[in-house]
């Protein structure tokens, strides 16, 4: 007897239909939202936060960031009276909590009284602006501080310093300890189109568990709901409005971005895996060829080096690194990250440069 194979039967080809079926609506609405969201970016981002306010007022306590030790200002270490002032470092946009693994030791080998802020960063830039602001009143005064950010950290220690902290030819609004400098690493000034494919960082963020953080199911939601990575993208209305405002003389600021002259391991690693994957040895040499023509148009890999730069600031000083290899260790082998030794040159730089008074006393 003929064996009729499930998928020919009426009742197997029916539930064919309905899978196929069911993938081309998921198909429809997924291409649906995305053409949608990138012609009407405002509206996406008015749309995200208007879901995450309403998130905080149905759930204020698990939406609140002290549910989750991750958050807040870590002090690192205390200086010594001759070291270098208070540091604050700022990471980027879903930062799972390795990018100043490197940094932190070399400058607590140099007796800074060293702090970090952890802050929910898919939410839009403004908000985690005001949550630094708001934690602001908790760094003592009695030193001025320096800003280092990686990536959209940058942005955030822009924001503040220019809207809170010290706006050229307004009141502050947040008072304490004032701002010594600003060293932004890697940071989008200008947008970065990677941010379209920021689902990745938040599965690595989320899924990279220590000891500070365990996963659960509200985490991505209390981190935001998504409308940092509409922020970042380039001619933003948030990026529009940042740089309309001037940055404050007195205070000095310095670039650092990396360039990509070769793939780095893990990319060489990934150009072979497509060649295994897909069988097509001139896939990977089409690939390959792409990417040398590419240059400082590709800048680290996320951040291109024409949005690295500011009016009224220093070129940046470029690397060859990635746009975490310029801090971070691929292999704990690894040499120094080379945006480590440049910092601590910016450091020492400005110490021999600052004032006595201007170490001793913050402004209001």
């Amino acid at each position: 007897m003929r064996q009729t194979h499930p998928s020919q039967s009426p009742g197997g080809r029916r539930w064919l239909r309905l899978i196929a079926l069911l993938v081309l609506v998921l198909s429809g609405a997924v291409s649906g939202w995305t053409w949608w969201a990138e012609a009407h970016s405002s509206e996406e981002r008015a749309l995200r936060t208007l879901v995450q306010d309403r998130l905080e007022d149905w759930m204020p306590e698990a939406m609140s960031p002290s549910r989750d030790d991750w958050y807040g200002l870590k002090h690192l270490s205390d200086a010594t009276p001759s070291s270098l002032p208070r540091i604050l470092l700022v990471h980027g946009l879903d930062e799972p909590g390795t990018i100043w693994e490197a940094l932190i030791p070399a400058l607590q080998e140099q007796h800074c009284d060293l702090w970090e802020l952890h802050y929910p960063n898919d939410q839009g830039i403004d908000r985690s602006t005001a949550y630094l602001a708001k934690l602001w009143g908790q760094l003592p005064d009695s030193h001025p501080i320096i800003l280092i950010g990686h990536s959209m950290g940058g942005l955030v220690i822009r924001d503040f310093v220019t809207a809170w902290r010290h706006p050229v030819g307004e009141t502050p609004r947040v008072t304490g300890a004032s701002v010594a400098g600003a060293i932004l690493v890697g940071t989008p000034n200008h947008g970065s189109d990677w941010a379209r494919l920021r689902i990745w960082l938040e599965l690595r963020e989320h899924l990279i568990v220590n000891e500070d953080r365990q996963f659960s199911l509200l985490a991505a939601l209390r981190d935001g709901t998504g409308a940092a990575k509409i922020d970042l993208r380039p001619e933003s209305d948030f990026l529009n409005q940042l740089n309309a405002r001037p940055w404050p003389s007195d205070i000095p600021i310095r670039l650092i971005g990396g360039v990509l002259v070769d793939p780095t391991p893990a990319m060489t690693e990934s150009l072979a895996t497509i060649s295994e994957q897909t069988g097509s040895d001139a896939l990977e040499q089409v690939v390959a060829a792409w990417w040398s023509t590419l240059g400082e148009d590709l800048g680290d890999g996320v951040v291109t080096v024409d949005s690295l730069r500011l009016p009224n600031a220093p070129p940046p000083i470029l690397l060859s690194a990635s746009h975490r290899g310029m801090l971070k260790r691929l292999l704990p082998s690894d040499p120094e990250p080379p945006a480590v030794p440049v910092i601590l040159d910016i450091l020492k730089a400005w110490q021999r440069d600052r004032q006595p008074d201007r170490l001793s006393s913050s402004s209001d």
